[in-house]
């Protein structure tokens, strides 16, 4: 779509180069959203590829994405077999559903930023004890948690002016066992449900919900839970208000479905399942 009202793009090549924000600024990424819809008071897009940051580097510390790194190069990553938790990504790039022309363009910071409930780039970050770096306008920097970042439906903990520079996520939570689900209303529908279930050495287990809430929502017990136990978690985890309600399910479908998920999820970290 065109954007009628953009009277400047600025590309900067440096953190140096980019300049300081004002009303109507926006930030560029992939652009799968940005140019999906009419964006009333937007006259400035800010450029950030041009920035030529690498879209991941792998370290003994874990993997760090950068927030420009496209669902598509973060697809084809070869993670070490150490990384138990590594087919995460490949389900969690696939249940965003759309073609090769956006899977090479949306990025991960993207689907971040953009706060959709349904968005896989979220579920996968909590999941995974990811921790955001955020640049701010002044120059300096700071770290979020991703399961706080992510406050409600198109709803940021950032700040006018500050950029997600990169997503980490830690060797140690990369080395979990991890059970994936997820469930929408078609075959190819956005997301209704999405949960991830993970297990560590230590037996210390974390459940993470998304899609059918309005923010991530992740449960941490210190050991495997049995199926009553974790029904009770989410209960007392998950108020009514907080359930998601739009055209991709109504309320109560999905309290009703992420049950049946979280318990399927948990059942197959209990069975040894991969």
């Amino acid at each position: 779509m065109d954007l009628d009202s953009i009277t400047e793009v600025v590309a900067p090549r440096s953190r140096a180069a980019l300049p300081a924000w004002r009303p109507g600024d926006a930030w560029l990424a992939g652009g799968t959203w940005l140019f999906s819809e009419p964006q009333e008071g937007v006259s400035r897009l800010v450029d950030l590829p041009s920035l030529g940051w690498e879209a991941y580097a792998l370290t003994e510390r874990g993997l760090a994405i950068a927030a420009t790194c496209t669902i598509a190069a973060l697809d084809r990553i070869e993670l070490p077999a150490a990384y138990a938790a590594a087919p995460l990504i490949g389900r969690c790039c696939r249940a965003l559903l759309g073609s090769f022309k956006i899977w090479n363009a949306a990025t991960v910071g993207g689907n971040v930023c953009l706060a959709l409930p349904a968005g896989p780039m979220i579920a996968l970050a909590v999941a995974l004890d990811g921790t955001a770096l955020i640049w701010t306008p002044e120059g300096g920097e700071r770290t979020l948690s991703v399961r706080d970042l992510v406050t409600g439906p198109q709803a940021t903990a950032l700040a006018p002016g500050e950029i997600l520079r990169e997503i980490a996520l830690p060797a140690a939570a990369l080395k979990r066992r991890a059970a994936f689900r997820r469930l929408s209303l078609s075959p190819n529908g956005r997301s209704g449900a999405l949960t991830i279930a993970t297990l560590d050495a230590s037996g210390a287990f974390a459940l993470t919900v998304t899609a059918a809430t309005r923010r991530p929502v992740r449960i941490d017990v210190a050991h495997l839970p049995e199926a009553g136990e974790l029904a009770a978690a989410l209960a007392a985890a998950i108020p009514d208000d907080l359930w998601y309600d739009d055209v991709h399910g109504a309320p109560d479908w999905r309290r009703h479905v992420t049950g049946l998920l979280a318990e399927e999820a948990r059942a197959e970290l209990a069975g040894g399942g991969a």
